[in-house]
């Protein structure tokens, strides 16, 4: 399940829905971040290290949400976290075909004029899942 820590309010409706499943089916629940990659023009404005700041920031605060979550869904140790760089929908595919996922469980915002149905990565990875794919709209 994808986790944006920029707009958390829209993956809780996603995370209540996963951790419901996940502990009716006794299942895992993996959560993911993904943290865009910096364009090299801006490289020089940022302070060295900050790629590595960023994953480690992400990183805490997943595994917060995570403890969280788990602790009040009852599904314990069965959540784990990983945080991935590169483009959202391309990693959230490549992690659930490495992970071995049966569902991808993925908020998404009410549908606008821009995105018409769903929002663009919930609808790329909806099309080019290989396993099901659980949109809960926010």
């Amino acid at each position: 399940m994808p986790v944006d820590l920029a707009e958390v309010e829209l993956s809780s409706p996603a995370l209540a829905k996963a951790t419901e499943m996940a502990k009716l089916w006794n299942a895992e629940l993996r959560l993911i971040n993904i943290q865009s990659l910096m364009p090299a023009t801006f490289m020089d404005y940022v302070p060295a290290g900050f790629d590595e700041e960023q994953r480690s920031q992400a990183e805490k605060t997943l595994a917060e949400i995570a403890g969280s979550a788990a602790s009040k869904s009852g599904v314990g140790d069965r959540v784990s976290t990983v945080v991935r760089v590169g483009g959202v929908y391309p990693e959230i595919l490549a992690e659930a075909e490495a992970w071995g996922a049966d569902l991808i469980v993925i908020g998404s915002h009410r549908p606008a004029m821009s995105t018409y149905l769903i929002g663009s990565n919930a609808k790329t990875v909806v099309r080019h899942a290989r396993c099901s794919v659980l949109v809960v709209r926010v």
